[in-house]
């Protein structure tokens, strides 16, 4: 198969409006989209991660929405496996698909590919795995962030798995996390278009805070109590569920752990835009721009 084909990554930070705007892209092209979204893949979580409604999931065809459950244990490396399989088989008879998603990570496996990291000994392992029980996240972030700046500034801070990956990684190898990744690409049957969906910082967060609503009217908290017992899953430790356990647990208020999800999920959106300038000539496009202008500017690279 020549690389005639196109995969067309529909990024930007949570809130932007990927979802909507990627699904009328899709149409136009008559194509499917394939989530990389990290916690849409779980089918308990049908609030707090915001997935596609069931109407847009009737309007275009999509794969690795709510195909796990919490209690699978699903990875990075393992989704890279699965959705190529997937999009190797569409492309028999697509030319061009849509990756859409928040996850940057999940994004550059399919795109690049990951790294495949040697083996931990269990040593190691256990000795950073101490540090943090013994002295909270703090602990091993502010290791990180002396060991290796550049993946501090990038990873998401609250997901002490992918710290102490990067810790276990760096005490192995003596070299800094961020400079071992997709050192060389994999080899992809399709070529790779990055397309940043943009908006004004203000707008953004104005959208964020508005979407924690909607989702607090739907039963964001209800959700969360019957995943309350899960919690320890690394799956849970999410934005909109780990500040519900926490008001569960009497550690803040109602409106504390409101309040924090809106926090958190700005926190978040600011390190999936740091992410984002990474990816060299994307083509830019505003969350209120027509349409047929982005299809322009597609058709133009593909």
């Amino acid at each position: 198969m020549r690389k005639n084909k196109n995969l067309i990554y529909i990024a930007g930070p949570t809130g932007v409006g990927k979802t909507d705007l990627s699904i009328e892209i899709a149409k136009k092209f008559n194509t499917d989209i394939v989530s990389c979204d990290s916690r849409q893949f779980y089918k308990e979580l049908k609030i707090g991660t915001s997935p596609p409604s069931n109407t847009q999931l009737s309007e275009v065809k999509h794969h690795f929405i709510h195909n796990k459950s919490i209690h699978d244990k699903y990875n990075v490396g393992k989704y890279e496996k699965d959705a190529i399989a997937v999009i190797n088989v569409l492309f028999k008879k697509k030319d061009n698909l849509f990756l859409v998603g928040g996850s940057g990570l999940y994004a550059d496996s399919i795109m690049f590919g990951i790294d495949d990291f040697p083996d931990i000994p269990l040593d190691i392992r256990n000795n950073i795995i101490a540090n943090f029980k013994s002295g909270g996240i703090e602990i091993i972030q502010n290791k990180l962030k002396k060991l290796d700046p550049e993946y501090y500034e990038e990873v998401d801070l609250s997901n002490f798995n992918r710290i102490i990956r990067a810790l276990e990684v760096i005490e192995l190898t003596g070299e800094k996390f961020s400079s071992l990744r997709t050192k060389k690409e994999k080899q992809r049957i399709f070529k790779s278009h990055v397309v940043i969906i943009e908006t004004d910082r203000e707008k953004l967060y104005k959208r964020i805070n508005n979407r924690v609503d909607i989702m607090i009217k739907e039963g964001l908290e209800e959700e969360a109590f019957k995943l309350k017992d899960f919690k320890e899953l690394n799956t849970l430790n999410t934005v909109g569920y780990k500040e519900f356990f926490n008001y569960f647990d009497d550690k803040i208020t109602y409106t504390q752990a409101v309040e924090k999800i809106k926090q958190n999920t700005r926190n978040y959106a600011k390190r999936q835009i740091t992410w984002l300038k990474k990816y060299t000539k994307p083509i830019n496009v505003y969350n209120n721009q027509e349409i047929e202008s982005i299809i322009i500017k597609l058709n133009q690279v593909i």
